[in-house]
């Protein structure tokens, strides 16, 4: 007996940037465990269609996608109470109609090959090629104690590069660009960092 999956139903949840609201999903999005920002500036061929059409209202200016929600920030000049229900509405009526791609294939492909080439051969992939053992003890700290909450904010933290005890990371999502980003990064991930790898001594955000 064939089962039918349930309709996507989407929320709005607000995130510490108030430009930012996140939209969760009852259903997974993503299952590779990868996130895809697209900016207004980018949208040409990128990897998502579903951030594509979101374009198509001219006050948003970036959309990050990962696991369960999608994340959208808006202009400064609109207020979410104009537009959150009607872009709650798109992205649920985008996600029930079939035949939509939430991420195109070949990014997905793409993706999974460099994660099995990784997993099978020991060869790190592109975005995770040359880290030493200690950037790799950084790498695990980030993904156990920082990214959930940084995920549940609507946003996410990627590791950059190590230098002379200075730790560099990516934001996306919600934490980019975020007022609050800068406290979170200097009193949570750095103090966490410091406390765990004496050697590091700073934690600087090259986006944020």
């Amino acid at each position: 007996m064939e089962t039918t999956q349930a309709p996507y139903t989407i929320y709005a949840e607000s995130t510490p940037n108030p430009n930012t609201m996140k939209f969760v999903s009852n259903r997974w999005l993503i299952t590779n465990n990868k996130s895809y920002e697209v900016l207004a500036d980018q949208r040409m061929g990128s990897s998502s269609p579903l951030a594509e059409k979101l374009f198509s209202f001219p006050f948003i200016n970036g959309v990050f996608i990962s696991a369960n929600f999608v994340t959208v920030t808006k202009a400064e000049s609109i207020e979410w109470t104009d537009v959150m229900i009607e872009l709650r509405d798109f992205i649920s009526n985008y996600l029930n109609t079939d035949g939509m791609e939430i991420i195109r294939k070949e990014f997905l492909v793409e993706d999974e090959v460099n994660e099995s080439e990784e997993n099978s051969s020991g060869i790190q992939s592109s975005s995770k090629k040359d880290l030493t053992d200690f950037d790799k003890k950084i790498v695990e700290i980030l993904d156990e104690y920082i990214k959930p909450a940084v995920e549940s904010d609507g946003g996410a933290i990627e590791f950059d590069s190590y230098s002379e005890g200075t730790v560099k990371v990516i934001l996306k999502g919600a934490c980019s660009g975020c007022p609050s980003s800068t406290a979170t990064l200097k009193g949570g991930i750095e103090s966490l960092l410091k406390s765990m790898l004496p050697e590091v001594k700073e934690v600087e955000a090259i986006n944020g």
